[in-house]
């Protein structure tokens, strides 16, 4: 029986679905706090399985940047989601594209050494806050940062005041773990270094519509044949609304069903699924 609730768009005004796009923590899994292990949310895998059996493209795209994409697949596929390396986005994918779009060569990196690594691998020399290479950089980039410190904020800053665009791999200050709700690090970082250089942010990950036209070229489809899925108002589906896609919310993550009733139009999904099976088995949003 399915168990989709209506709350936007009625279904003969929605485009068919050809593709989707899955948010990860809330959605598919929920991680712990240190982001090292993971619970598999209910139907996750049966879902992402038959969509691969039907050929129907989707991707996974968290705002997590902690680790490469093709590590975190992995890291994914070792708790039974059947996923590939080039299914696996994260904000780094984005701002390499846009880094290499705009003619960056070299970047600060506030963060892990797997946030940079993205961009390295897309040839963008990176370097981190005391490294020489820091005073001479076009762009600095704030990800998955847990040991940030006042010094570290300083160089953001500096290289900003020199002439460097700030990029933000997630602006998010919440996201769901099987603990509770915990902390966006960088939306904290970059709201320090925000506070002291006024400096306009370029969000790479999700709500970003940089991050959905990524997406799009990636399921080699137009935006409106794309569901986007996800547990946040404030995130997936807000993207999805701004950008035309279908936006799908689930209720194993941020929202329950009650809070998704009482959002405004702008950041309520066109459908609530209270199982993520329920995918299969509506003809409204599936091909």
């Amino acid at each position: 029986m399915t168990h989709i609730v209506g709350l936007g768009a009625p279904a003969s005004m929605l485009s068919p679905v050809k593709g989707f796009m899955f948010d990860l923590d809330g959605t598919l899994v929920l991680s712990d706090r240190s982001l090292r292990g993971y619970e598999v949310l209910p139907g996750a895998i049966e879902v992402l399985s038959a969509l691969r059996q039907r050929s129907i493209p989707f991707v996974v795209l968290t705002n997590g940047s902690a680790y490469r994409p093709a590590e975190q697949a992995s890291r994914l596929r070792n708790v039974g989601l059947p996923l590939e390396d080039e299914q696996m986005l994260t904000p780094s994918s984005v701002a390499a594209d846009l880094m290499r779009r705009a003619g960056i060569t070299r970047a600060l990196i506030l963060g892990s050494r797997g946030v940079g690594e993205v961009l390295a691998d897309s040839g963008i020399e990176i370097s981190f806050p005391g490294e020489p290479q820091s005073q001479d950089v076009q762009a600095v980039y704030v990800g998955w940062h847990p040991e940030c410190n006042m010094k570290d904020i300083e160089a953001a800053c500096n290289a900003i005041w020199a002439g460097a665009k700030l990029y933000v791999a997630s602006d998010v200050p919440f996201f769901a773990t099987k603990h509770g709700r915990t902390m966006g690090y960088s939306y904290a970082i970059v709201g320090a270094i925000r506070r002291l250089t006024k400096a306009r942010v370029l969000l790479t990950g999700k709500p970003s519509l940089h991050a959905l036209r990524f997406v799009a070229k990636k399921l080699k489809l137009p935006v409106r044949d794309i569901a986007v899925v996800g547990d946040d108002p404030l995130v997936e589906i807000i993207m999805a609304r701004r950008g035309g896609a279908t936006a799908l919310g689930v209720v194993t993550g941020m929202t329950k069903i009650e809070d998704w009733e009482r959002q405004p139009e702008s950041h309520r999904p066109h459908h609530v699924l209270r199982d993520i099976r329920d995918i299969l088995t509506c003809g409204v949003v599936c091909a």
